[in-house]
């Protein structure tokens, strides 16, 4: 498993779910009453599943043997973490572009830890970690086992 390769295929997971799919997305009508249920949401989850699918079938490419399963668990848990960095410092670039000061930004990164517990955070964990573990599981189906022979004793 290359982990350089992880991460930066899991940066263009992350720019491809929040620019392209939120504006593939911004097409469905919004529905009158708020929540987390809305067409749009489930629209998004769903889109961003099938995004990060693909990329997950990317990274498998010309890979031949090892557990997939995990090895896909890995690759999305690596998508999850490489999403919340990005989240983190672009907020706190943010505010440092708004405001030119680093003690208000220092000021902001207490309010990232109720971005943490929110149910958005586990929503973005399931969509980056089910289709990647997934597709590895898949992916390692089809790939023949390695047969490993006993060592010959020498008599």
């Amino acid at each position: 498993m290359n982990i350089e390769r992880s991460i930066l295929i899991a940066f263009l997971g992350n720019y491809l779910t929040n620019t392209v799919v939120a504006a593939v997305v911004a097409l469905v009508p919004a529905s009158a009453t708020p929540g987390i249920f809305t067409a749009q949401y489930i629209s998004y989850v769903i889109l961003a599943a099938v995004v990060v699918a693909l990329l997950t079938w990317w990274y498998f490419k010309g890979a031949t043997s090892g557990n997939m399963l995990k090895a896909g668990a890995i690759f999305g848990a690596i998508g999850f973490a490489t999403a919340l960095v990005v989240a983190f410092i672009t907020g706190v670039a943010g505010v440092m572009t708004q405001t030119g000061s680093v003690s208000e930004a220092v000021k902001v990164i207490p309010n990232f830890w109720p971005f943490l517990a929110s149910w958005s955070t586990l929503i973005l964990a399931i969509y980056w970690v089910v289709p990647a573990a997934l597709v590895g599981w898949y992916k390692g189906r089809s790939v023949a086992p390695v047969v490993q022979s006993a060592p010959q004793s020498m008599m």
